[in-house]
């Protein structure tokens, strides 16, 4: 009876919107990364925007939620965000050509250690936030998104919790993250997708936390566990793809 009644509450408890979210930013990511299929595609940059700011408010919200808090499940997140890390680095090199930085989930696993160190005001978590910070701050330029990065799931916190206009301080950290002084420049040499860039970086977060609030209807596929698979599978399908048609 209490398994009985915990699934149920489980499969209650599903948001759907959330699912949503999750599926946007990764069709997201791939049309960002047909940009090295072998075709000039760089408008492909502006909806690529989207992605991993939407991935960092997915985050936000589900360790938002009262059941991760208690049940020990933001270090399984961590472990699946560590192992797939690992795993989607070759993939991610075959792929990217030169790659200046290590794949996203790095980024990603240390903004986690962020904002649980936010969350739990316990010793070991706040050593752990402090411990990410300092790599990403000496790393920086490593990681993909760089520092600003690595604090975009923090920032994505108020998004959740207070009024639309919070979203907009969400933008800032988003367009740091995305290397703004790269986009300005590329906007004083005319680059037509650099100014469209900027906005979409700007309004990334609101634009997700508008699904968050008003998709609560939908119903799409579950995104669980084996979706991390489909972060190095989509490097190796499109590298599939470039060695077809080149």
């Amino acid at each position: 009876m209490h398994v009985t009644m915990h699934k149920a509450m489980h499969l209650k408890q599903r948001d759907g919107a959330l699912d949503l979210l999750k599926w946007l930013a990764l069709l997201s990511m791939v049309l960002d990364h047909l940009r090295y299929v072998g075709y000039s595609a760089d408008l492909l940059y502006v909806p690529g925007r989207l992605a991993f700011p939407w991935f960092c408010l997915a985050m936000a919200a589900n360790l938002s939620r009262k059941p991760v808090l208690v049940d020990g499940g933001q270090w399984r997140y961590l472990g699946w965000l560590l192992l797939f890390s690992a795993v989607s680095e070759i993939p991610y090199r075959m792929y990217i050509h030169n790659p200046d930085t290590l794949n996203v989930l790095p980024t990603l696993a240390l903004g986690l250690l962020v904002i649980r160190g936010w969350q739990q005001p316990v010793l070991a978590s706040r050593l752990l936030a402090v411990g990410a910070l300092l790599l990403a701050g000496f790393f920086s330029q490593r990681l993909m998104f760089g520092f600003f990065g690595v604090l975009l799931p923090l920032a994505m916190l108020p998004v959740l919790q207070r009024p639309w206009y919070f979203a907009l301080l969400a933008g800032l950290v988003c367009l740091a993250a995305n290397q703004w002084q790269v986009l300005y420049y590329a906007t004083r040499l005319g680059n037509v997708a650099a100014i469209p860039a900027i906005v979409t970086c700007l309004i990334a977060p609101w634009l997700g936390l508008f699904l968050l609030r008003h998709a609560k209807g939908v119903k799409p596929p579950p995104m669980r566990r084996w979706a991390y698979a489909l972060y190095p599978l989509h490097f190796l399908l499109l590298l599939a793809v470039r060695q077809v048609i080149a």
